[in-house]
């Protein structure tokens, strides 16, 4: 697949990313908001198919393109999985015009200092290569900061940025994602130290190299604009980390510049039980809020 034009398009192109990446722990609660109930599927084989269901009926909708959507998130067994008969990246990218990236962080450990760092990625390497394979342009990787703590978020950034040098070895582009938990009550406090933390890491990178950003829509409006215009940053998106879909294009559309990759506030309204007509015109409406809101700032 054509690696330059996808650049382009991640780069410059509006329109969103589309979180289509919920792993296994996730996978029920995303079933169970889509209408499918946990006595519907015996094991997790089962589960995975009906999550592949659900996303490869957003993907063959026709509203789901590159005319608004510009890139989509995958989870790893999305990205082995087939949509009629083709590798789901290629689908996307051929059929639908729509960049493909890979979740590739393996969960959360534990928290300390008030953040929750990346489980250890033994396997990273050879997920990587597969994922050169299949035709993925980059990834996305997922920490989380629940308080103020310097010491915790210095070290999320310092891991992410870490495993970003390792990706971007292989030719990928990596999205860093350090959620801020969107109840805490010092956030904006906690995303003055991660904006500060980043820049750090940003400034230390070679001027031949870029990564994307996905970051909590922020306390304070333009909170990471100089992030968006850092020479080092490819795209600053933004998660709705679990603000309904109507308060994260509130949020987003007052931030210059960022654009939106929402997984739940995407799917919101959604069901299995949908007639085709009903599923695809609310996907299309959804996606036009969003991709509106993603071009005001």
């Amino acid at each position: 697949m054509d690696n330059a034009a996808m650049a382009e398009q991640a780069a410059k192109k509006p329109g969103f990313i589309a979180a289509l990446d919920q792993s296994g722990g996730s996978t029920p609660k995303a079933l169970r908001l889509y209408g499918v109930e946990e006595s519907e599927y015996a094991n997790d084989e089962e589960m995975f198919g009906k999550i592949h269901e659900m996303r490869a009926r957003i993907i063959k909708s026709p509203a789901f393109t590159g005319d608004k959507v510009m890139g989509a998130i995958l989870f790893e067994r999305t990205m082995d999985g087939d949509i009629d008969g083709i590798p789901t990246a290629q689908y996307l990218w051929e059929k639908r015009g729509v960049v493909p990236f890979l979740k590739v962080d393996k969960g959360l450990a534990d928290e300390a200092d008030g953040v929750q760092l990346m489980k250890p990625m033994p396997e990273l390497d050879h997920l990587l290569e597969r994922a050169v394979a299949k035709g993925i342009f980059g990834t996305k990787m997922r920490s989380v900061i629940h308080a103020a703590n310097a010491k915790g978020i210095a070290a999320v950034v310092a891991q992410q940025f870490d495993v970003a040098r390792q990706i971007l070895g292989h030719g990928l582009m990596p999205i860093i994602e350090p959620e801020v938990t969107i109840t805490i009550k010092d956030k904006a406090e906690a995303e003055d130290i991660l904006l500060a933390e980043i820049t750090k890491q940003l400034d230390a990178l070679p001027a031949d190299r870029q990564v994307m950003l996905k970051l909590s829509l922020p306390e304070t409006a333009n909170q990471y604009k100089t992030l968006c215009e850092h020479p080092r940053v490819m795209r600053v998106v933004a998660l709705s980390g679990g603000y309904s879909r109507q308060d994260a294009n509130a949020k987003l559309s007052q931030n210059t510049r960022m654009i939106a990759s929402f997984s739940r506030a995407l799917t919101e309204g959604l069901s299995a039980r949908q007639s085709d007509a009903d599923f695809d015109a609310t996907l299309a409406a959804t996606i036009d809020d969003i991709f509106q809101a993603s071009r005001a700032g």
